[in-house]
């Protein structure tokens, strides 16, 4: 194991992450990643707020109204008070569902903001503030990301949330303030019973894609709640002789970490569009591509999106792609990402509803889509998520590159962008003074005593 500053050489990898969580202070945080941390929650927020009447999230909440628990934590736009392990695993689902939230792409693809429903429901079942939200927020962006960079687990058919059982419970433990101890033991009943499979995101995708990362809070958190009272769990969990790196990830150690920084926050995308992160740019290519072309959609004789690797392998292979079912689906295709920006002018919530997935001539301009993957391209990533669209209409060949699409750290969202997108999708449930009131609160964080000065603004009124 590599040396790190107050561990000597042979210190586990649990043994690094736990002193490293407790080390990590809101007094060290520069001033820019506290800033990024509050546009992170109104962004996760808006996401939660725009997913939140879909089933998958109704389905959520109700499995946690089940439970009634005045100490735990509070489902999102309810005033039910559940377990904190439910109430993440029910507001995480909302999160997830538009496939909206911010992302991170290096060895592994993450999205670290589903580690936020974990933060609040933990900071405020232990009664902690903003400032410790904060904390674990960072905390959790900084564990997912840096497990990401260390080691692949797609290759070997485990999913990427499997990452998020030990983020979300090292978050918790934070909140919690365990012990090194005791955290170390919630890392290792954490990560032994919890690997998920790949399969959630091939072919046909199901609403449990929404769910996923959702489930491995749920866990992460009970994980932390049963070091809490006392539980022990295996170790060494990753260099175990049948531990994480043996069975599941392979060998990977993680460069030192600093409560000082870098922080990994700050190399994380927000989504500008509601699609699979890797069609950002695409969709964006397409969208500047339609307003050169003359004849309209209906002249479109082909279209060829040169994507790299990693892309061509999660939205751009599969049959099912070129006839999706499902949003899930849909979201993660970019053939109809590409064709309803072509077609529409436009990628919102709206290219995913019932009827535009239906839509004949939708489909039919997908049929026109081929998709490649690109050499250049695989070889610049993940420093660039670039797509390269091509449309041959009347004869004439239009191409447009895309490498850094709006919301990247490259080509950053506004303070106001994200607030408007926190508008836009919190405005079909909320009042606008509760909308203002939420976003006040969020930007001034560190000021907020009780994270139901954040939640309970959110009640959505006559809805269930």
């Amino acid at each position: 194991m590599a040396h790190t500053a107050g561990h000597e050489i042979g210190s586990t990898l649990a043994q690094r992450l736990a002193h490293y969580s407790r080390a990590l202070s809101y007094r060290l945080l520069p001033s820019e990643v506290v800033h990024e941390v509050k546009r992170r929650l109104i962004d996760t927020l808006g996401c939660a707020l725009g997913g939140w009447e879909s089933a998958p999230a109704k389905i959520a909440r109700k499995v946690a109204r089940s439970v009634q628990f005045r100490a735990g934590a509070a489902l999102l736009g309810e005033a039910h008070r559940t377990t904190e392990d439910l109430a993440a695993f029910a507001n995480g689902t909302a999160v997830r569902y538009l496939d909206y939230n911010d992302t991170y792409l290096s060895k592994e693809p993450a999205h670290p903001s589903d580690n936020i429903p974990a933060a609040l429901a933990a900071a405020e079942a232990a009664g902690r503030g903003g400032k410790a939200l904060i904390e674990a927020i960072v905390l959790g962006y900084d564990i997912q990301c840096r497990l990401c960079d260390a080691a692949a687990l797609r290759p070997k058919g485990w999913d990427h949330v499997t990452y998020g059982a030990f983020s979300s419970a090292l978050v918790a433990a934070k909140l919690w303030r365990l012990t090194e101890e005791k955290t170390i033991h919630a890392v290792g009943l954490a990560g032994t019973p919890n690997q998920a499979l790949r399969q959630t995101r091939v072919g046909e995708i199901s609403m449990w894609k929404a769910a996923a990362f959702a489930n491995a809070v749920r866990n992460g958190l009970f994980a932390v709640e049963l070091a809490r009272l006392g539980m022990t769990g295996p170790a060494p969990i990753f260099e175990g002789e049948k531990g994480f790196m043996k069975v599941v990830s392979g060998e990977f150690d993680l460069p030192p970490l600093h409560p000082a920084g870098p922080f990994k926050i700050m190399e994380t995308y927000i989504k500008y569009f509601p699609v699979e992160y890797h069609a950002q740019s695409a969709v964006q290519a397409a969208l500047l591509l339609r307003k050169r072309l003359e004849g309209g959609i209906d002249s479109i004789e082909s279209i060829t999106i040169r994507t790299p690797d990693v892309s061509y392998e999660i939205i751009g292979r599969d049959p099912e792609k070129w006839h999706p079912k499902t949003r899930e689906t849909a979201d993660h295709s970019l053939p109809y990402c590409v064709a309803a920006a072509l077609m529409d002018g436009e990628m919102g919530l709206r290219q995913f509803g019932p009827r535009r997935l239906v839509d004949p001539k939708l489909h039919l301009l997908m049929q026109k889509v081929r998709v490649l993957s690109d050499p250049e391209l695989s070889a610049a990533y993940p420093g660039a998520i670039a797509n390269i669209v091509e449309v041959e209409a009347h004869g004439r060949r239009e191409v447009e590159r895309v490498d850094h699409p709006r919301g990247h750290p490259k080509n950053p969202v506004t303070d106001d962008e994200v607030e408007e997108k926190f508008r836009r999708l919190a405005g079909r449930l909320l009042s606008k003074l509760q909308v203002e009131k939420v976003l006040g609160r969020i930007w001034a964080l560190e000021k907020v005593q009780s994270i139901g000065e954040i939640l309970t603004p959110l009640k959505v009124r006559g809805k269930r």
